[in-house]
């Protein structure tokens, strides 16, 4: 992944960033920030699940190569993978080469479908949410939880549809990165912009 370079070191950031120019880029340009579309709040999802047990830095360092593998996340091209397509994933260094996570890909993408043709995906899943961003006003990393009532409502519904790797956690981790939850803490320098709705 190249270097982003539009991005200010000395700026104050939440304390989760680290000093990674890719983690710093990501946070001061997409963490936090209103998502409605549908393609990236898949993708989205998704990569919130790859995390699971990880870091999150170490899914973002893949995303370009998910993103190629994947088609630019094409829940098409993702549910009709065969069998071979995904033994032949998990020999891609380029990606998390965990076995429930590439097959759990694909039958989220075909939940993802299914999902689709009853409703608006994106609608769907801000309904949770109210249907706009819950503004929090955290002074410290501290206050912050892992998953809330949204989430675990969220997750429950999820799953009821199909979805995996979707627990409460991960769905709280969803809506703070698509900005359904604002949780860049007080002193951050993305709060103001973000806190004003």
């Amino acid at each position: 992944m190249s270097q982003p370079s539009d991005i200010t070191p000395e700026l104050c950031r939440c304390q989760w960033c680290s000093n990674d120019p890719v983690y710093q880029h990501y946070h001061d340009t997409e963490w936090g920030v209103p998502e409605y579309d549908a393609g990236h709040l898949f993708e989205k999802l998704l990569l919130d699940g790859f995390q699971a047990g990880l870091s999150w830095i170490t899914v973002l360092k893949k995303r370009d190569r998910y993103r190629q593998v994947y088609n630019g996340f094409d829940p098409h091209f993702m549910a009709n993978q065969s069998e071979a397509d995904l033994l032949e994933l998990l020999q891609d260094a380029g990606i998390i080469r965990n076995r429930l996570k590439v097959y759990g890909a694909r039958q989220n993408a075909r939940a993802w479908l299914a999902l689709a043709e009853q409703q608006d995906p994106a609608a769907w899943l801000w309904q949770f949410v109210g249907g706009q961003p819950l503004v929090n006003h955290f002074t410290s990393i501290r206050q912050i939880p892992t998953q809330t009532a949204e989430a675990q409502a969220m997750s429950k519904a999820l799953k009821k549809a199909g979805f995996t790797f979707v627990g409460p956690t991960i769905c709280y981790a969803f809506m703070q990165a698509t900005g359904m939850v604002m949780d860049h803490t007080t002193d951050c320098f993305r709060y103001p912009l973000l806190s004003a709705g």
